[in-house]
């Protein structure tokens, strides 16, 4: 089904549908602030729990300060089923205000109506948000979400271990003198035969899909003539991403290869593990926080990821965006919490934990900052997950990740590409 015409149907469906606009908080929004009465639902990610509630706090109490008897009440949501949760919430009479979306999840919401459109006029620093957030909350023209924060993946090492074993403590800059380090770790690890001088989880696709773009291969490619996407990872130039991530794989993790990467940190955090590719504020996590280490602090660091051919590794670029929901009776509460929220004054707080603010303006800064600099450094080159109406499906019925299991279990990887191809081909041009 062509891109638009989905859409169309998805708004004709919903009786809330894409047209309204998300300034309007119904008859409430005349009222004096202070006698306004409502309770604002705000779903975010236990990210913001756990590595920077200081900032929920303090915009909270902001939004105090001028509606004293609204209720902001915070629910903190995991990764692994928020996206069913809020599936069911929609589609019944009790479901947030305010949502946080992973920006591969929120093409889904926008086409079938779920979010309202935002004015990026009330939102700070709008004008130079970082382009591949803005494009996951973008439909002709219209925004639905706002730029909360960026990551991008990078080396994140244990510099002990590598001037231990290969006598230097800053990561290589190439790959092949990455492997060659990366042997001499292992040599002196090695007696640990749970240690991994690499540890790359078999079932890590955005690792895998690096590596794909590191040879210019694509998930998917979208058709101007035909409006629609077609899946892409069974040309050659997949082939070759996806072969040089598995023998990285193969080579390197004497761990539970068929993992993702999930608790990768908590891995580098027992010392079993002397390098893993994962998000900049990860490496804050080896040595902090309920599962880390705190013997390691100090001793990790982080650095761009070496890829094929001598070039660096091209990251995702991940990140969060945040949501009014169409359905929202204080659509203009939501708004203004949000506001408070992607303020510059709240950018500063993540940018000071190292978190990549939503705007250049702001990320520029942390260009030059050490602990920064390579994620900060990824974003401009970085790729992203194809911006189709079927991409959640796709995450959700883990594609990618059972397609390099299959892999590592013996499968060619033409044959498992193909049956990956079939599979997004089904998915990616239907709304959910």
């Amino acid at each position: 089904m062509k891109r638009k015409l989905v859409a169309a149907i998805g708004a004709v469906a919903m009786t809330t549908g894409l047209v309204a606009c998300g300034s309007d908080g119904g008859s409430n929004a005349s009222k004096d602030p202070e006698e306004r009465s409502e309770t604002l639902t705000v779903w975010l990610m236990n990210d913001a729990q756990s590595t920077w509630p200081e900032l929920v706090e303090d915009v909270n109490e902001q939004f105090k300060e001028k509606y004293p008897k609204v209720k902001v009440n915070v629910q903190y949501q995991q990764w692994g089923d928020k996206a069913k949760k809020l599936d069911t919430a929609l589609g019944g009479d009790k479901f947030p205000d305010v949502v946080e979306l992973g920006n591969t999840e929120t093409m889904t919401y926008i086409l079938n109506g779920a979010l309202a459109e935002i004015d990026p006029a009330k939102y700070d620093n709008s004008d130079t948000w970082i382009q591949g957030l803005k494009d996951t909350c973008s439909f002709e023209g219209k925004l639905y979400c706002v730029p909360y924060y960026a990551g991008a993946r990078v080396a994140v090492f244990n510099q002990e271990m590598f001037e231990k074993g290969a006598g230097t403590k800053e990561l290589p800059q190439t790959e092949d003198e990455l492997k060659k380090a990366l042997d001499a770790v292992e040599k002196e690890y090695g007696e640990d035969k749970a240690f991994s001088a690499l540890y790359l989880p078999g079932r890590y696709w955005y690792a895998a899909m690096s590596y794909v773009a590191a040879y210019g291969g694509r998930i998917a490619e979208y058709d101007e003539g035909k409006g629609e996407w077609k899946a892409a990872l069974s040309t050659p130039e997949a082939h070759k991403g996806i072969e040089h991530f598995v023998g990285l794989v193969n080579e390197y993790n004497n761990g539970d290869r068929t993992k993702d990467e999930q608790d990768h940190a908590n891995v580098m955090a027992n010392k079993k593990a002397a390098l893993i590719y994962g998000n900049g504020w990860e490496a804050g996590s080896v040595f902090e926080g309920e599962n880390g280490n705190p013997e390691l602090k100090g001793k990790i660091a982080t650095a761009g990821m070496p890829g094929p051919n001598g070039k660096p590794l091209p990251s995702f670029i991940g990140g969060s965006d945040l949501a009014v929901v169409q359905k929202s009776e204080a659509k203009d509460l939501a708004e203004e919490w949000i506001s408070l929220f992607t303020s510059e004054k709240s950018m500063e707080v993540l940018a000071s934990k190292n978190i990549l603010p939503n705007n250049t303006k702001q990320l520029e800064p942390l260009k030059q900052k050490p602990e920064t600099a390579p994620i900060a450094n990824a974003v401009p080159d970085a790729w992203f997950t194809p911006i189709a109406p079927g991409w959640t499906a796709i995450e959700n019925q883990n594609v990618l990740e059972n397609m390099l299991l299959d892999i590592l279990k013996g499968t060619p990887v033409a044959d498992a590409t193909k049956k990956a191809d079939e599979q997004i081909d089904e998915l990616i041009n239907n709304e959910a």
